[in-house]
């Protein structure tokens, strides 16, 4: 019996000693490095509005992985459709979204943050969006933890652009 309180001390003991080393943070803060600010819908700024081909022309989608790409994109397909004619989901059909006005298409009931956020879709945009989108956007109503990965981010981007295009939709018969 004292051998059952001891055992159960011991595994308390190292289960809050796990817990409290848990919480201390890492080290100190890396100051070496410059913070770059996060981007938001309110921070975002003016934008130049391209063809999804110009995009593709142009550095870091021009080198992207579009394989890398496609498997990205896999996350997005659960509640988008990419394709010409695809149905609205659990999100809004994403076919020819770059260059339109955020919450502004016909036939989904977007958030009011959204309808109201007015910035356009551009792979910038969509690049600060998809790092983590409530902070690029709070009180949007899209539950995504995001693409912490700048290169994957920038693979899904140029996927994106080369699949939604109108272009696409020439390509697909």
């Amino acid at each position: 019996m004292v051998l059952k309180y001891f055992v159960n001390g011991v595994l308390i003991t190292a289960s809050i000693a796990l817990l409290l080393g848990c919480a201390e943070r890492a080290g100190p803060e890396d100051t070496t490095q410059p913070r770059v600010p996060t981007v938001t819908a309110a921070t975002l700024g003016p934008q130049t509005v391209l063809t999804a081909s110009e995009y593709l022309e142009q550095s870091p989608y021009a080198g992207a992985d579009q394989i890398n790409g496609a498997r990205q994109a896999r996350v997005c397909r659960a509640c988008h459709s990419l394709e010409a004619g695809g149905a609205n989901l659990l999100g809004p059909a994403l076919h020819q979204f770059f260059g339109t006005v955020a919450g502004s298409r016909e036939g989904f009931q977007y958030s009011e943050v959204l309808r109201n956020a007015g910035f356009v879709w551009t792979p910038r945009a969509l690049d600060a969006w998809l790092v983590q989108p409530g902070r690029f956007l709070p009180g949007n109503r899209m539950v995504f933890a995001g693409v912490s990965d700048a290169s994957d981010r920038n693979d899904l981007i140029a996927y994106l652009l080369k699949e939604t295009s109108a272009s696409s939709a020439d390509n697909d018969g």
